[in-house]
């Protein structure tokens, strides 16, 4: 995954992408398109390096997922009629390529933001949006509580084809409870895409979690879930692939000095490096 494009978006480029998918076997690039702190509320204009990473993704031959980063805001519902503005455009443009994926609503949270009150009305407004443009792409659906809460979604599944559900971990903070909650889910009969994991705590620092990852990967290879890892930056967090200020140019190329530990460990599991 991409991190905030406000912040990170001179990644979203050809570069780094290809060179992901060809030194690091990535089949795919999440485009995370953050609504507030300086994204696309503030700016239209950051839809731009969505547009570039499409685009890459599409020369490539590799899969993208379009994120409507739901995050600070909590309730996709405050910002709907933007929502639909937005995949109305995206699907109509892009809705025939089968490579694209539509993340509708990232991580929505808050106490009184609700599967059935909140999310799930949004999603089915969204829906209803792309697929007048494109019947058939995949679309993901965030789950409550920062899309840990797949088990709420599986009990009230929207109706339609093709449509999946968010799950988002982070290592060093979920565990045993959280997979206990996605297998519910599966028993449930949703299914599940996890957009966004760390290796790290949920803050995107406290270390790298080399034997809590393996665990995660280990269980999400046994149920088939596809996955993106967080995060392509240098901004030194532990979370993130690249070291402190390291490819400033995001030209991609990388060697081991400058990547992360993080991105070192994350490079190892997608060229299947890694003892399980």
């Amino acid at each position: 995954s991409s991190h905030g494009l406000q912040w990170y978006g001179k990644y979203a480029n050809e570069n780094v992408i290809g060179w992901l998918r060809d030194d690091w076997n990535s089949q795919i690039w999440r485009s995370a398109m953050y609504l507030t702190e300086g994204g696309y509320l503030n700016s239209k204009a950051i839809k731009t390096k969505v547009i570039d990473s499409v685009e890459a993704a599409i020369k490539l031959g590799v899969y993208v997922i379009v994120d409507w980063h739901v995050l600070g805001n909590g309730d996709p519902m405050v910002h709907l009629e933007q929502s639909k503005e937005f995949f109305d455009e995206m699907s109509k443009k892009y809705g025939s390529y089968p490579n694209v994926l539509w993340e509708i609503c990232n991580e929505p949270n808050g106490d009184k933001v609700t599967w059935e009150g909140n999310i799930k009305p949004y999603a089915e407004e969204i829906v209803k949006v792309i697929r007048a443009n494109d019947p058939d792409n995949i679309i993901i659906v965030g789950t409550p509580r920062w899309s840990q809460r797949v088990d709420l979604a599986s009990k009230n599944q929207i109706k339609g084809d093709n449509i999946m559900y968010t799950l988002h971990f982070y290592a060093g903070s979920h565990g045993k409870a959280n997979r206990k909650l996605v297998k519910t889910a599966l028993k449930n009969g949703a299914a599940l895409f996890c957009t966004e994991w760390g290796t790290t705590k949920e803050s995107g620092d406290g270390g790298v979690f080399e034997k809590e990852t393996k665990e995660w990967l280990n269980f999400l290879e046994r149920n088939n879930i596809s996955w993106t890892n967080w995060a392509v930056n240098n901004k030194g967090e532990d979370s993130g692939i690249l070291a402190f200020g390291k490819d400033k140019d995001a030209k991609g190329g990388w060697t081991d000095k400058d990547l992360s530990p993080d991105g070192k460990f994350l490079r190892k599991i997608l060229r299947n490096e890694l003892d399980k």
